[in-house]
């Protein structure tokens, strides 16, 4: 009678096919971007090559930032995105933190708000927001874009942290209180500093929701100086439809990830404990 074999082991067979599929699912993550870095440093000629490297050049680095205007595009998403992050984490972390501590009339109504507000798709919300905008005399500005996209964000991050706040003991609130703390002041220097996980994820998925965002900037910027950098792309496509400019598009690819990897970058180590902190909790 064979042994049982302890808890974890694998056969060699199993290990094969473990490591396999691991190899494969890296490879065919980090492939379309090694592929688009690579082509990026080919010659405009030679795009179109099978040839991993083929005279590499930084010619088309140097086309797409001297003779477009995606510094400019480039300028205005980091604005647009920041400040949406900034206001999007304020709005959300408080509105959180009130939803956890405390009850109020309309309470349970506001969170099936902020829930059902996410099932609408964006092609429905387009028009409203584009009329509330028009009124408010906020067409072909950030602020507009600002605006919408805090209402995409706010809401899921409402929801995040309030379950990340049910984590953290009220006792912590109670004690503080004691000590001579106002709600505010006890969200401020005792509650906050304990959420850097959360706020961790929140700010990362704001920044995200506004970096890549080009339906809403489609709508309401109509200006060349105002467009943020996922709809000033879309110039680099002809119309009517042909070959894109792949010259200046996989060089624009490759420097458009260099903000978001460096917000990924800051936050990640706590990403893990903030996606998973809510679902702990009971």
């Amino acid at each position: 009678m064979s042994k049982p074999r302890p808890r974890g082991h694998r056969s060699p067979l199993a290990s094969v096919g473990v490591h396999a599929t691991l190899l494969l699912t890296t490879f065919i993550a980090i492939f379309p971007v090694v592929w688009i870095a690579l082509t990026s440093i080919k010659p405009k000629d030679k795009i179109g090559s099978l040839a991993l490297i083929d005279e590499p050049t930084l010619d088309n680095y140097r086309n797409l930032l001297t003779n477009t205007d995606f510094l400019l595009w480039f300028r205005n998403s980091v604005v647009v995105a920041t400040f949406t992050m900034i206001f999007g984490v304020a709005m959300a972390a408080t509105a959180g933190y009130a939803i956890s501590r405390y009850n109020f009339p309309g309470k349970r109504s506001l969170m099936w708000t902020f829930l059902i507000t996410q099932m609408f798709p964006v092609a429905i919300l387009i028009v409203p927001i584009y009329a509330i905008m028009s009124r408010l005399g906020l067409i072909n500005t950030h602020a507009s874009l600002v605006i919408a996209y805090c209402t995409v964000a706010v809401p899921f991050c409402t929801w995040m942290l309030r379950g990340y706040f049910d984590t953290i003991p009220r006792d912590l609130d109670e004690a503080a209180s004691v000590d001579g703390l106002g709600p505010y002041g006890t969200f401020w220097r005792v509650v906050l500093p304990l959420a850097r996980p959360g706020l961790a994820v929140t700010m990362f998925y704001t920044f995200l929701t506004a970096w890549g965002e080009v339906a809403y900037a489609s709508a309401f910027i109509n200006t060349n100086d105002k467009f943020t950098l996922a709809y000033g792309l879309q110039t680099f496509v002809p119309r009517p439809p042909s070959l894109p400019l792949w010259d200046l598009m996989t060089p624009a690819a490759i420097l458009i990830v260099i903000p978001a990897g460096i917000v990924f970058f800051f936050a990640q180590k706590h990403l893990v404990a903030g996606l998973t902190a809510g679902g702990t909790k009971g």
